[in-house]
């Protein structure tokens, strides 16, 4: 079985559960998983666990995120973007400076309601189930931050803008919102993600090119190891003695390292076996002045 950590440069067309289908055929196992929803019409970034790395999902899910995205003004659509339902076209007659001025005061934190158009669940139905029903249903909205919001390209009724966000954020609903506030309305018209977290599109390979290095055989250099991903982590090994601890994941005082370090309470640091191959992630412990399991890659 492979384990680790590849970056796909998702095509449109595809979603996120059908990479991971044409992934499982290119590597033959079932065990891979995505770490994040990409619309089926945006392409970019989408990190992709594979083995042992499964268990990073969730904590891979929780990084920000970076897109460039279009927005288009004057329409308003039922899904937030291009393949929509026209719900209404108006003239937009904010001069370019006002445009600017407007995409610009989204960064920060702001209450974002979801889009009905979304894997999001209410009593246990997605709802874009819902949505396909032709049913609306009460959103909460939820606090996302915009980091960054760069305006790259603006003629009107196109505004081009790279944007640095917190998960969960949907950019659709952010041309939305930047539409309504232009009372002109707006939908994104082209998103590709281009950073998850610290990995880039200068580290992704589409899915033709993944087919290609199976075929050549050079399938396994562009797998990433699973403690990549934890590089910002000091390091630690066990001594050869006290390797039974860390193959049980439990608790190691910092004399069963060779390196014999405390670091500061909560410090989350790679654990090592004796031969250098990773073991899995701790965090010292102030309290109890020992090293507590946080997640292993037995």
């Amino acid at each position: 079985m492979t384990n680790g950590i590849l970056i796909v440069d998702k095509d449109a067309g595809y979603t996120s559960h059908d990479v991971v289908a044409k992934l499982r055929g290119i590597f033959g196992q079932r065990k891979i998983g995505h770490t994040g929803t990409l619309d089926p019409e945006a392409t970019g970034v989408l990190p992709v666990c594979l083995g042992s790395a499964t268990k990073l999902c969730d904590m891979l899910t929780d990084r920000d995120k970076e897109y460039v995205a279009e927005l288009l003004l004057g329409v308003e659509t039922d899904t937030q973007d291009g393949t929509g339902r026209i719900l209404s076209k108006r003239e937009v007659t904010a001069p370019e400076a006002e445009v600017r001025r407007v995409c610009e005061s989204f960064v920060g934190t702001y209450d974002q309601i979801p889009p009905m158009y979304s894997a999001l669940k209410v009593n246990g139905k997605k709802l874009y189930e819902l949505a396909r029903e032709g049913k609306e249903v009460e959103r909460r909205p939820r606090a996302v931050t915009i980091r960054e919001l760069e305006i790259l390209e603006c003629r009107l009724p196109v505004v081009k803008f790279r944007a640095l966000c917190t998960k969960g954020t949907y950019i659709r609903t952010l041309c939305a919102d930047i539409g309504e506030r232009l009372s002109c309305g707006g939908v994104m018209k082209s998103l590709r993600r281009t950073k998850a977290g610290s990995f880039g599109l200068d580290e992704a390979h589409t899915l033709d090119s993944l087919r290609r290095r199976k075929e050549d055989g050079t399938l396994p250099e562009v797998i990433k190891p699973v403690d990549s991903v934890f590089g910002d982590c000091p390091s630690l090994h066990v001594s050869l003695e006290s390797a039974a601890l860390l193959e049980n994941g439990n608790p190691i005082a910092p004399g069963a390292t060779a390196e014999k370090v405390r670091h500061e309470p909560g410090r989350r640091v790679r654990f090592y076996r004796a031969d250098g191959s990773f073991a899995g992630i701790y965090a010292y412990d102030g309290e109890k002045k020992t090293y507590m399991p946080v997640k292993m890659f037995l």
